[in-house]
């Protein structure tokens, strides 16, 4: 069975698109039809346009909407309403207008029967954190208790991100700023100056000689090398996207000093954080295990943790099967052994989190702090150069023409 992206209406006008699972396209159809909605489009999901469709949405969900989404819902669920009715105004009212289909798409799934989890995993959109949680809380019977939870856990994490992203900006924004001056002095000032000595024909201070050389003369040479190293780039990228490269990616990334350890916290920071909120919510160590492997971005974190969890399916502790990695910190190791020893697994979890994640922010800081003064001085003394090289002949010719006037 196949699933294919329609667009229809329903009896209150109202144009919406949809995921409808069925054999064949025309199955689609007749099950939208003998549902009272008018039939726009119907398309293979795995189709081109379809494609097309469904990708804003995938990068829709996320971020201050989804967390905004999150709050509504369960406010709403605190209230005492159904799900299936929470879920009828969030799709009419939702305060992010590009989630609202989505929402319907879930509401439409549970009416049909099928359970909120289910429904939110089928749409296919969501973390497969976000569903989890979800399950837990269907199971658990505390379903707002679990979405307080993940509230919680995407506040931090959002939060932690944007620490990030706002830490980096200013390094980004010079460095491009820079990049711009020297590359129009470059290619626009240099080669003047060039013509304009040639025409004189005086004498170069070796400076200005070995900055024409280096922009005029070899610059096809150069261009060539800069074009070897973003090709060089992008072949390291492209070997990363697969499961063997991302892997070997990973290893040498990590044994980079300073850098290497601080994109490891992160990346413990972040798994720390997830299965600390799926434990919480009540789901069970290994399905936690599994699914805040599967959060993570790197590959070979991703691919230690599911041996992790193999151990502790087959009756390991969770301290032992991640301190069997080789992987993971000291700290964490010693902090989740304590954690497990007096029952108090998830907050500690929690707690080491919270250390990494401060960790992670203050080495941030000290490496802006110390890069943003280091491209400045680089730039600085590179313009300086430029300038200098330049203007030297010039100098040169007036000193010499002033001595021959006396």
């Amino acid at each position: 069975m196949g699933e294919f992206v329609c667009r229809v209406a329903d009896a209150n006008g109202r144009v919406f698109s949809h995921v409808e699972a069925a054999g064949t396209l025309t199955e689609a159809r007749q099950k939208l039809a003998d549902r009272g909605l008018y039939v726009y489009s119907v398309e293979a999901r795995n189709s081109l346009v379809s494609g097309l469709l469904n990708r804003p949405s995938s990068k829709q969900v996320g971020g201050s909407d989804f967390l905004i989404l999150n709050q509504q819902f369960n406010t709403l669920i605190k209230a005492g309403l159904p799900i299936l009715r929470a879920l009828d105004l969030l799709a009419e009212r939702a305060s992010s207008p590009k989630l609202r289909p989505i929402v319907a798409q879930i509401r439409d799934r549970v009416r049909e029967g099928k359970s909120l989890s289910e429904a939110v995993n089928e749409a296919g959109v969501f973390s497969k954190v976000y569903s989890t949680a979800i399950l837990a809380g269907e199971k658990s019977g505390n379903l707002s208790g679990v979405l307080d939870y993940y509230i919680s856990y995407q506040r931090v994490s959002t939060g932690v991100r944007k620490k990030i992203l706002a830490t980096l900006v200013y390094p980004v924004l010079l460095v491009t700023v820079a990049c711009i001056v020297v590359t129009y002095l470059v290619t626009v000032v240099i080669p003047k100056f060039a013509l304009l000595y040639q025409d004189m024909k005086v004498p170069l201070p070796t400076p200005t000689r070995i900055l024409i050389a280096i922009t005029v003369d070899y610059r096809y040479f150069v261009l060539g090398a800069i074009a070897a190293i973003i090709l060089l780039i992008l072949g390291i990228f492209a070997y990363s996207r697969s499961d063997e490269g991302g892997i070997a990616v990973d290893r040498m990334k990590f044994k980079t000093p300073v850098v290497g350890e601080t994109i490891l916290k992160f990346q413990v920071a972040q798994f720390a954080r997830t299965l600390a909120t799926l434990l919480t919510g009540g789901t069970p160590l290994v399905a936690g295990l599994q699914t805040a492997g599967d959060a993570i971005e790197s590959p070979l974190l991703k691919g230690s943790i599911a041996g992790a969890t193999q151990r502790v399916r087959e009756g390991d502790s969770l301290h032992g099967a991640l301190s069997a990695t080789g992987i993971m910190p000291e700290l964490a190791l010693d902090m989740i052994e304590v954690g497990e020893s007096s029952g108090a697994l998830a907050p500690m979890l929690n707690s080491v989190a919270e250390f990494y994640e401060d960790e992670v922010n203050l080495r941030l800081s000290a490496m802006v702090s110390l890069i943003e003064p280091a491209i400045l001085v680089f730039m600085g003394l590179l313009v300086a150069f430029i300038l200098i090289s330049l203007y030297l002949p010039i100098f040169s010719i007036s000193i010499t023409g002033t001595g021959g006037v006396s």
